[in-house]
């Protein structure tokens, strides 16, 4: 009996090293290159109401509740939203604006878990275009990075962040 408790001891405590040898921040992100200006590019994304033209995140819940505080667009622009369990609960505010090049946001979500993270975008002129950067980083408590074992950021948000830069790209351009 005490062999089978000291076995058991030791793979939890080998597991719970394990977990801690495993990186305690994330980043990921998409880009997409558009034949628009970057200001045009830029009023899509700094403008919090405009997100529901191009945010795969809007359409995930037709009954989702928002709420808009601060600045109309821009440095210091927020956004809250209240949805089912496909969006949660969260809170959305731009820390750093430089106009036509980048957005930098605190990203809080409240349900259906605490998290607090970044996003960015970034626009970078090249030739006749623009490449857009969308990317979201922020630390891995312990305990998510157990999550992240069997669920990758990269896996559970890549997607909804190329559909979103296509939908921005064929609003730009067209």
């Amino acid at each position: 009996m005490l062999t089978t408790i000291l076995i058991i001891a030791a793979a939890v405590a080998g597991f719970l090293a394990f977990i801690a040898t495993r990186p305690n921040q994330f980043r990921l992100e998409r880009r997409t290159t558009i034949h628009a200006p970057a200001d045009k590019i830029y009023e899509l994304i700094a403008d919090f109401r405009r997100w529901q033209s191009w945010s795969p995140y809007e359409t995930k819940d037709p009954d989702m509740v928002r709420s808009f505080d601060g600045a109309a667009q821009g440095l210091g622009a927020v956004y809250s939203w209240q949805g089912d369990k496909n969006v949660g609960e969260g809170r959305m505010e731009i820390l750093e604006a430089a106009p036509a090049r980048r957005l930098l946001l605190s990203l809080d979500f409240f349900k259906p878990f605490k998290a607090s993270n970044h996003a960015e975008f970034t626009l970078t002129d090249i030739g006749d275009g623009v490449t857009v950067t969308w990317a979201m980083f922020g630390p891995v408590p312990f305990f998510f990075r157990i999550f992240h074992l069997v669920c990758s950021m990269d896996g559970m948000v890549g997607k909804d962040f190329e559909a979103g830069l296509a939908k921005i790209k064929a609003t730009a351009e067209g």
